[in-house]
């Protein structure tokens, strides 16, 4: 495995205004049977970088040997040069970019993750989060195993490695890793003969199957398909197992059947516009999201505002819906990222106006304003763009949030904070308007969700999607949190940087 020891981990993006927005989890992507195999996955990784910024990784196999690129920082800032994709050979390919939601920040934890097992060599890139990986990496580390990394899915890894199922090989010791797993997941998987695509019981995490030409690619959302000009074939199903071989594509089913429950925020936040999920256009989706909006929580209003770039598609359908005019009355600075010097104390008050300012050419003074956002996390950026507004001489602010209050935290790959950090945990809507300073505020329903994904309502006794943020009904057990040692699981740290 080719590595750059060494490297620290990315500082934190100044003043905390990330924190203020739920972070995405991880992207697979992988390619089979293919000359440029490493070159397609770089270009798909750069697809779905939003799902992941603080490292990339791609592993080859070239019939005889795995080659291995993992970095530390953008898709484009390493897999942009010719030598760097020549270096990984081979017609096999998985790759990987990654929000780190269990685990620090380290080269150790950059995936895919490669192990040579006694049945050869094995790379695993991983979307989602275990829920039970502390349990499990406790017994593994009693009885003998090693970890290299702080990451959940080394535990996948050691459970294949350790299973003593041994009839049909590589796949039979899979089935045996998964059958011990829980939590969300969908996994990439690379051996000397195939690539696999693996999605949890309750299909969670999304990943889809596409065509070029004879190859066969993965992928955890259709934009990447679409960037290296594959044709989208289907969904890999919840609790399927996908095995792509010289032979074909086989189907296995490793759990019992059950209806699918899709991560919702895939729909609200995670996945790029340009997706299709579930048969939805994602960008439809959010569109729908703000019409219900309107239809739930209209304003008397001169103009809806959006927050971007999040906030946009659903502030177009709201003002579609209330027949307000739409206008892009902020501007979000793009180039503020985690590589930004901070500034000295004496400016720190500037903040937000570091990713927002007001579009110059739209006078808000003396106009209500609907202002519409994605979501409400901690609240400190919303508190400072109702600020801004005010201080441009709005003279209301209504704001108007295109899904429920997150009242509670995720464990399957999504990193929000604990329940005290979330505004919604700890105020009613009245006590989050006066900390915000707007002059109304309302969120979507959870039903109102539901029908803009064309569900007539939630389902108490099936819920159709994973929406735990909002209910507090989580689909899996969560054995690290609910064991004898509850509060220090969701992370992995064991280890000095």
């Amino acid at each position: 495995m080719d590595e750059i020891a060494g490297i620290p981990p990315l500082p934190t993006e100044p003043f905390g205004l990330a924190d203020d927005k739920l972070h995405e989890e991880c992207g697979v992507f992988g390619v089979f049977n293919h000359p440029e195999a490493a070159a397609l996955t770089a270009l798909g990784l750069h697809a779905l970088q939003h799902r992941g910024q603080e490292a990339a990784g791609i592993v080859t196999f070239d019939g005889t040997q795995f080659h291995a690129e993992r970095r530390l920082g953008l898709v484009g800032d390493h897999f942009n040069r010719k030598g760097v994709i020549d270096n990984l050979r081979g017609n096999m390919a998985v790759g990987h970019v990654r929000y780190a939601t269990v685990g620090e920040t380290a080269l150790r934890n950059v995936q895919p993750l490669f192990a040579d097992l006694d049945i050869g060599g094995c790379a695993l890139a991983h979307n989602g989060n275990l829920t039970n990986a502390l349990t499990l990496r406790r017994e593994l580390v009693s009885s003998g195993s090693i970890f290299q990394s702080t990451s959940d899915t080394e535990v996948i890894v050691h459970l294949i490695a350790r299973s003593r199922e041994r009839r049909d090989g590589f796949m039979s010791r899979l089935f045996d890793a998964l059958r011990q797993i829980e939590g969300a997941y969908a996994l990439a998987a690379l051996t000397r003969k195939r690539l696999i695509g693996i999605r949890d019981p309750l299909g969670i995490r999304p990943l889809v199957i596409g065509k070029l030409g004879d190859a066969t690619i993965l992928s955890s959302e259709t934009c990447a398909l679409d960037i290296i000009g594959a044709q989208f074939v289907r969904e890999v199903e919840n609790g399927e197992v996908v095995e792509i071989s010289d032979q074909g594509i086989d189907s296995h089913r490793a759990f019992p059947a059950q209806p699918a429950r899709p991560c919702i925020f895939e729909y609200i936040y995670f996945a790029r516009p340009d997706s299709i999920m579930g048969g939805h256009c994602v960008y439809d989706v959010r569109k729908g999201l703000g019409r219900e909006l309107a239809r739930e929580a209209p304003a008397d209003a001169d103009v809806v505002v959006p927050v971007p770039d999040s906030g946009v598609p659903a502030a177009i359908g709201y003002a579609h819906e209330a027949r307000i005019p739409f206008e892009l009355g902020i501007i979000r600075n793009h180039y503020v990222g985690r590589t930004f010097i901070e500034p000295e104390q004496r400016i720190r008050k500037l903040g937000v106006k570091l990713k927002h300012n007001p579009t110059p050419s739209i006078s808000v003074e003396g106009k209500r304003i609907v202002l519409i956002d994605d979501s409400i996390v901690r609240g400190t950026t919303s508190t400072k763009i109702v600020a801004m507004m005010r201080e441009h001489g709005a003279r209301e602010v209504h704001m108007r949030i295109a899904c429920p209050p997150i009242k509670y935290p995720d464990f399957y790959g999504i990193d929000t904070p604990d329940t005290g950090a979330l505004l919604a945990a700890n105020h009613d809507v009245e006590g989050m308007r006066r900390i915000l300073g707007c002059d109304s505020l309302a969120f979507l329903t959870v039903d109102g969700t539901y029908r803009a994904l064309g569900q007539p309502r939630r389902n108490p006794d099936h819920p159709q999607f994973t929406d735990h943020c909002f209910t507090g009904d989580y689909p899996t057990p969560l054995r690290d949190w609910d064991g004898p040692e509850p509060g220090q699981q969701h992370r992995l740290s064991l280890m000095a940087v």
